[in-house]
């Protein structure tokens, strides 16, 4: 089932659109966290420490994954938004082929690399061997996580969160079978955790394709799908790249981080390894809260209605800090037994390093709840150059904190250093949504206005053209179907091509002007429209 989140109660619609992610992410977590329980009890804590040691490098691809096919989804979700199925289609046709692309080179680089940054981030020599063995086996993987995290992305785009839960649950308990066989059983150490995870994200992508195209009838692609001007694969590339960039600059910072806290021993590596999986489980409301940020707001700018954006990022504001005083409670209060669950001949030393650093995350949980809503919310209305700009600012802020503060304080400073850059990205990404949100409801009602004149004159039987007759019927049908748009384009246009609609004196003004609009890209033909992002030209205003 799609959902359509320009219409509703703003709060109830995210709230709603918000939970099955959040399931999803725990389950995800959950089976990460298995992982780890069974790496640490059944090979050695040294195992432990050498998979946690890979977190930083693996975020830096497998962020850079999601990222990309977010931001192809966000696309995606802004056609589905301004109800153009035939541009949903060829968003997830191009959507394909880059990912097809892109996974095969990120492979590539990600296996080349993989023992050279080891060593670049000081990985103790106990623990490399493990690290490398499982992380590389990860990355063999990446065609399954790409398409995974697109299958999933595409699900979302339209407004169905529930599924990508099922697949998801389905891969958890998958991904645990796995974990049994090939580690118990098998004997694979923990390249077979890294096998478990691949294989389980191959099986769940195979289902989650299957059931899209089957199931929604919208999103079911042909050959000429595929046939698409360079101009729209590169309108996905400009949303997706910049956040994928993104996720890989904080990766960046998070490897500096690890660097400095490989430099303070296995047992400062060990208890982080563990708090971190705790850590990230609380987060996971925060993680889902974004995902639905990032649809609602797209749909809603596929349809125009800035209003509606700013009602609904207010509430996910106040949603985000009922959720981060839960996960304050969640990281401390039962930190001791949690922490044993991954460590198994615990000592009293990782116990206390382990709580020391829960306790400052969980604090600083109300920042990481803003990063969020307000970097989604820029995200899903295609200003995703700021997100770039925010992430270098979180990385600047990190690597401050990881290389100065860790040299004063020790592994304090790996506490502080992840509040030091959620504070830092939210004073760039508030001032950003702030400055971006009241210009374009500016040109959106300026250019609202200017649709009331237009659709007077029709009422009054004015003619209009556009390098010829235009039906009125279908200019009228433009004007509703945009839900807020001006886009008028001549009917011979076979490809978007914009046209300059000219009315009586009084409501002239640029209709559809591909030298004075940011993204316009409109088809008529038969009286139907395909409106592609469409904005109001600076004549207009």
């Amino acid at each position: 089932m799609t959902r359509d989140l320009t219409v509703g109660k703003p709060l109830k619609t995210i709230v709603l659109f918000t939970l099955p992610i959040f399931v999803g992410n725990v389950f995800q977590q959950l089976y990460s966290m298995i992982d780890a329980i069974i790496v640490g009890h059944t090979i050695s804590n040294d195992a432990l420490a050498g998979v946690g040691a890979t977190g930083a490098i693996s975020f830096l691809v497998i962020g850079f994954v999601q990222g990309l096919t977010a931001g192809f989804a966000v696309k995606t979700s802004q056609l589905f938004g301004a109800k153009d199925e035939d541009g949903v289609r060829r968003s997830i046709a191009s959507s394909l082929l880059l990912c097809a692309a892109l996974s095969v080179a990120l492979t590539a680089v990600a296996v080349l690399t993989t023992m050279p940054l080891l060593k670049l981030m000081n990985t103790h020599p106990d623990i490399i061997g493990y690290s490398y063995d499982y992380i590389v086996t990860v990355y063999w993987g990446l065609t399954a996580t790409v398409f995974y995290n697109m299958a999933s992305s595409v699900m979302r785009a339209i407004g169905d969160s529930r599924t990508p839960l099922i697949f998801l649950i389905a891969a958890a308990v998958l991904n645990v079978a796995f974990d049994f066989l090939f580690i118990v059983a098998f004997k694979m150490g923990v390249a077979g955790a890294g096998w478990a995870t691949t294989l389980s994200q191959a099986l769940s992508a195979i289902g989650c394709f299957i059931y899209l195209f089957a199931k929604f009838k919208k999103c079911r692609i042909k050959r000429e799908h595929f046939k698409n001007p360079f101009k729209f694969y590169r309108k996905h590339l400009a949303i997706g790249l910049p956040m994928a960039l993104q996720f890989s600059i904080t990766a960046v910072g998070v490897m500096v981080q690890q660097t400095a806290l490989n430099g303070l021993g296995k047992s400062a590596v060990t208890a982080y390894t563990a708090a971190s999986k705790i850590d990230n489980l609380a987060a996971q409301p925060l993680y889902a809260l974004g995902s639905a940020v990032a649809t609602y707001c797209g749909q809603n700018y596929g349809a125009g209605n800035i209003e509606r954006i700013r009602k609904g990022v207010r509430v996910s504001m106040i949603a985000g800090v009922v959720c981060s005083l839960a996960g304050l409670a969640f990281v401390t209060l039962p930190a001791a037994p949690l922490t044993k669950l991954f460590i198994s001949d615990i000592t009293d030393e990782l116990l206390a390093l382990s709580k020391q650093f829960l306790l400052y995350q969980g604090v600083f949980y109300v920042a990481l709840a803003a990063i969020f809503v307000y970097r989604n919310a820029l995200q899903g209305i295609g200003r995703s150059t700021l997100v770039v700009f925010a992430g270098v600012t979180e990385l600047v802020m990190r690597i401050i904190a990881s290389v100065v503060l860790v040299s004063s304080f020790g592994y304090l400073g790996i506490c502080l250093s992840n509040p030091a850059a959620w504070v830092g990205a939210d004073v760039f990404l508030i001032v950003s949504y702030v400055i971006i949100i009241r210009k374009l409801k500016k040109k959106f009602d300026i250019h609202d206005a200017a649709l009331s004149r237009d659709a007077a004159a029709i009422a009054s039987g004015d003619d209009c053209a556009a390098g010829g007759s235009l039906p009125e019927a279908a200019y009228a049908t433009a004007v509703n179907a945009s839900d807020g748009y001006a886009a008028v384009c001549e009917e011979s246009a076979e490809s978007g091509a914009a046209a300059t609609l000219d009315c009586d004196a009084q409501s002239s003004h640029t209709i559809c002007n591909d030298e004075g609009m940011n993204d316009c890209a409109a088809t008529l033909s038969d009286g139907s429209v395909s409106i592609d992002n469409v904005e109001p030209s600076e004549e207009a205003q």
